[in-house]
């Protein structure tokens, strides 16, 4: 008699003695217990039933699933929209074989209009929406709300400075003088009409486009009237930006004023998701996905997958509009609903503007996906001759590439770039501040040990057995045979020997295109000149460069900005303001006596102590 453990379908049979009708979420394990898929059920019992027996109806990646089933786990729950919400959680947080899959799922920006000062400012917002004030979004990228935010300051001419530059200046900054802001910071505007501004600004946003612009016609042809031809003048060019605004926005469609147009388009088994953002019946952008499949899931699981994992992070709108229908439409309203705290309706429109809507996301999505797939085979054959070129085992599916920045030493940083197949994946890039206490002010070697120890440790403890794609293939270190030898002795310390290294120098010219590889054990080598491989490390070696210069200069310029009054306890933002307002400079603050400090509006005798000696101690 056989004590092999059971699996596939004998093994699925088994659990179910132990389990019951109840809503609920299921997990399918593998021989090393690592997670197949996450499924939710109304009835767990009569979901894992189907599964416990052959089935003509099993798809093929359904029937692969099932065989490699050794074990599973069950999570029971009130209702199947509980067992919904939870099913999305768990499969972004475990990343199952034969789920669906959403990669690169960032948070999208706002436009948030302030409310805690007389003068509210307007500016860009990511994150959550823990500031006082009014959001308006999303929208699909940086770009699109920086173009928004530069013509709305030409028409409303709000301020975008810090409370504290606003609060310290003393005549108007250069906005003003290319007429972006109207100068409430030295009194060139009263705050009933700087309110007034406010409000047209996020009538606008709202999209009330119409009543703006005739307010500001108006407003014009009184000008004229009055002969204030600078007056009319200036009205007239903000008319003209609020026209641009609503122009390179496109598509504005009048019988949609809140959705989200989601169209899925999927060929020779990978799928794009074109999502396009209307809010206040204006087109807020669009970003196409590529969604793992799950190893062949149907167009309708893909979506409906897609949903639950897009809006697990994000709040929906009120309607989405869809290309195709999903499984269980309704119970994913009632989760987006319970989700949002009001109606969520889903929508797969058949005639008239929201068909139109749909129609366009769904062209810009089969383009998107024909761009996509034609880079990838071009990809492909790069890594392929990658591979043939270093004499590697196979085609390398991810590679990870270094470099370090610093200025003597200072703002030190490590960045990591990662490329595979679908080109460069910028979502999975890392950037590390370096915090050896005792490193050389300059010490590349050891700032590199800094950076793969931490990056090495890490893989080791959240996926020692290398199962979810996050181990590299290939690792590309700047530098000759030393650096080789000193990253593989690094690596060794950490008992990972199997991973291939290739150093990149630059020969005696220092020319790109004059490159020397080195691998432990092999004899330095050039490329051709002309080989595209070249030009493929080339670009690998540039973007590691540029996007560690890029994070350098960014921590460089933070540390250049920041002001050493965030760094006492007690002084919030009322305080500072306060501290600045009195003392013209947090260097003046520095320099103040504890008497001068006591004088201070809302700075009691404790803390003026705590700010003195704060200074005090820095000598």
């Amino acid at each position: 008699m056989s004590d092999a453990p059971l699996r596939g379908h004998a093994c699925i049979q088994a659990y179910l003695k132990t389990i019951d009708g109840s809503p609920g979420v299921y997990r399918m394990l593998g021989d090393k217990q690592e997670v197949l898929y996450v499924g939710k059920a109304r009835n767990l019992k009569a979901r894992v039933s189907s599964y416990s027996r052959p089935s003509p109806q099993h798809s093929p990646r359904i029937a692969r699933m099932i065989s490699e089933t050794a074990s599973m786990m069950f999570l029971t729950t009130r209702t199947e929209t509980e067992a919904l919400l939870l099913e999305q959680n768990l499969i972004k947080q475990l990343k199952p074989r034969y789920n669906v899959l959403l990669r690169d799922d960032k948070s999208f920006p706002n436009i948030l209009v302030t409310k805690d000062h007389a003068y509210p400012m307007i500016r860009k917002h990511r994150g959550a929406k823990s500031e006082k004030g009014s959001y308006y979004g999303p929208f699909a990228s940086a770009g699109a709300v920086n173009r928004t935010l530069n013509q709305l300051q030409k028409v409303f001419l709000l301020r975008n400075c810090s409370d504290s530059m606003f609060e310290s200046r003393t005549r108007p900054c250069l906005l003003y003088q290319i007429k972006r802001c109207s100068g409430p910071c030295v009194g060139h505007i009263s705050e009933a009409d700087y309110a007034a501004s406010v409000k047209d600004a996020e009538d606008f946003l709202q999209g009330r486009t119409t009543k703006v612009q005739s307010q500001l016609a108006a407003e014009m042809e009184q000008a004229s009237a009055e002969m204030e031809f600078e007056r009319a003048a200036a009205m007239r060019d903000r008319i003209r930006a609020l026209t641009h605004v609503q122009g390179t926005q496109g598509i504005n469609p009048a019988g949609v004023p809140e959705a989200d147009v989601i169209a899925l388009h999927v060929e020779g088994g990978q799928a794009c998701v074109q999502v396009f953002f209307i809010r206040a019946n204006q087109n807020w952008g669009n970003r196409d996905y590529y969604p793992k499949t799950g190893s062949g899931a149907e167009p309708a699981e893909i979506l409906a997958g897609f949903i639950g994992q897009f809006y697990e992070n994000k709040e929906p709108p009120r309607m989405l509009l869809l290309s195709d229908d999903i499984e269980e439409t309704e119970l994913m309203e009632n989760a987006l609903s319970q989700k949002a705290g009001r109606k969520v309706q889903i929508l797969v429109p058949q005639r008239g503007e929201k068909k139109d809507l749909v129609a366009g996301a769904l062209r810009n999505a089969r383009e998107s996906l024909a761009r996509k797939m034609s880079e990838t085979a071009t990809q492909g054959k790069l890594l392929d001759g990658l591979a043939e070129a270093f004499d590697l085992d196979s085609r390398p599916e991810r590679i990870e590439v270094y470099d370090n920045s610093h200025i003597q030493g200072t703002n030190a940083v490590g960045a990591m770039i990662v490329a595979g197949p679908e080109g460069f994946l910028k979502s999975q890039y890392r950037k590390f501040n370096i915090r050896g206490d005792d490193l050389t002010p300059g010490d590349d070697f050891g700032m590199m040990k800094e950076v793969l120890t931490r990056r090495f440790k890490r893989l080791l403890k959240e996926d020692p057995e290398r199962e979810k794609g996050m181990w590299p293939d290939l690792l590309l270190i700047d530098g000759g045979a030393g650096q080789v030898s000193a990253v593989r002795s690094i690596m060794k310390e950490m008992g990972v020997e199997d991973i291939a290294m290739v150093g990149v120098a630059k020969g005696i010219d220092r020319d790109a295109g004059k490159e020397e590889f080195y691998r432990t054990g092999h004899r330095p080598f050039a490329l051709p000149h002309n080989d595209p491989v070249l030009y493929f490390v080339q670009r690998l070696r540039d973007e590691a460069h540029r996007f560690a210069i890029g994070t350098h200069r960014a921590k460089r310029a933070k540390s250049m900005g920041a002001n050493p009054l965030d760094e006492i306890e007690g002084v919030g933002a009322t305080r500072k303001r306060a501290l600045l307002s009195h003392f013209g400079s947090a260097k003046a603050v520095g320099r103040a006596d504890l008497e001068d400090l006591k004088a201070v509006d809302g700075i009691s005798a404790g803390l003026a102590e705590k700010i003195y000696d704060h200074f005090h101690e820095r000598g």
